[in-house]
């Protein structure tokens, strides 16, 4: 029970971000409309961040739902991670430690 209490921040940030792989390929599939798998694992952003922070397909209501969403899940991530940085890893170590540790984890 101990380590749930101290390592808290670090568990809701893990299982937070398990369905990011599912939601950001869904996002993706969408914005470069598509339904094959490689799009996972191409390198291509661009128009990705582009579909994230503009409106790329403004006619098309799933791309706009999905949009704010997946931009309200990423945000829920964000506040989770520099939670985890600010309070959840050891007290003791200050933050750029706990930065240049995660680094080269």
């Amino acid at each position: 029970m101990d380590f749930i209490i101290k390592n808290s921040w670090f568990l809701l940030f893990v299982a937070w971000g398990l369905p990011l792989s599912y939601y950001r390929s869904k996002f993706r599939k969408i914005v470069y409309q598509t339904d094959s798998w490689l799009i996972n694992i191409k390198p291509v952003f661009l128009k990705e961040i582009k579909g994230l922070f503009g409106n790329i397909y403004p006619d098309n209501l799933e791309y706009k739902k999905f949009r704010n969403f997946y931009r309200f899940y990423l945000i829920i991530y964000l506040i989770l991670f520099i939670g985890y940085i600010n309070f959840g890893a050891n007290s003791n170590n200050s933050t750029s430690d706990l930065l240049s540790n995660l680094i080269f984890l």
